[in-house]
């Protein structure tokens, strides 16, 4: 098999096995990672959204950032509404239409203030945001999805349609915004609640093609090990001259005795000198 020692070979033969040891060892175990990511992200919504809801209190710590493990729990807060810090979160996408999202701080019965997110509000065709209706005022009780700070954003926030508005629902950056210092996190409300404008609905499950995409990449390399063993295999037979050239296989249409059928015939004189005198 020195064939394999040839450069286009060799260079075949590396870039096979990298492509096969990056479906095996890198694609499609990430692929599964993801996919085991996903899966567990589903199942925690739905088990944190079918929980009773509990007063915040019981799950996160005053001042403390929520942790992973209550995000999307149902909570349940009492206290007033502090409007002057209302921000809004522009640029969201809400089953499919640009909408914005209202942010108001609460203050607790406890002292502490919280973020809440009290529902969304559609823009029409040019971006104009309708008249928001204002939080009602008093001792309110609440219940809502404890919801975790997306982050800072790469765009500072501006004023537009008479409202202070930022690009992401993040504690922090709706705080420096309104001017009103509130707690890690947010509280996102249900329908029906004191202060709710249209409430943002639960997110769908994600689909989680990511397992199919590991099965497709080790199929891949499975490929791509199979097809080189068959050239290998081809190639080796052709230097061995185990390998039939294409003139010397069998064409259904051959005469018996072997004579391709595209052969040129002989005459009827080669016929009767051939019976006469043999052939050749």
């Amino acid at each position: 098999m020195r064939f394999l020692l040839k450069p286009g070979w060799i260079a075949l033969t590396l870039t096979v096995a990298a492509f096969a040891f990056a479906c095996y060892y890198l694609l499609a175990p990430w692929q599964f990672h993801r996919g085991d990511e996903r899966s567990g992200d589903n199942a925690a919504l739905v088990r944190a959204v079918s929980t009773a809801p509990v007063p915040r209190g019981e799950l996160v710590a005053p001042g403390a950032a929520p942790g992973e493990d209550v995000a999307w729990r149902q909570v349940t807060v009492s206290g007033t509404y502090r409007p002057e810090g209302q921000v809004l979160v522009r640029l969201r996408s809400i089953e499919g239409h640009p909408a914005s999202e209202v942010m108001t701080p609460l203050v607790t019965t406890t002292g502490e203030t919280v973020l809440v997110d009290r529902g969304y509000v559609r823009t029409d065709g040019q971006g104009t945001l309708p008249a928001i209706a204002a939080p009602p005022g008093g001792t309110v009780s609440l219940t809502g999805y404890q919801r975790l700070d997306e982050g800072a954003p790469t765009r500072s926030a501006v004023v537009a349609d008479g409202q202070r508005q930022v690009y992401s629902a993040d504690a922090a950056t709706v705080a420096a915004a309104g001017g009103v210092a509130t707690s890690p996190g947010y509280v996102q409300l249900l329908p029906d609640q004191p202060g709710v404008l249209t409430a943002v609905p639960l997110p769908p499950p994600d689909p989680n093609p990511s397992y199919s995409y590991a099965w497709q990449w080790l199929i891949f390399g499975l490929m791509a090990i199979g097809a080189w063993i068959y050239f290998a295999r081809l190639e080796y037979r052709r230097e061995r001259g185990l390998e039939p050239r294409p003139r010397d296989r069998q064409d259904p249409r051959d005469a018996a005795d072997g004579t391709h059928w595209d052969a040129a015939r002989p005459s009827a004189t080669d016929e009767k000198l051939a019976d006469r005198y043999g052939r050749r």
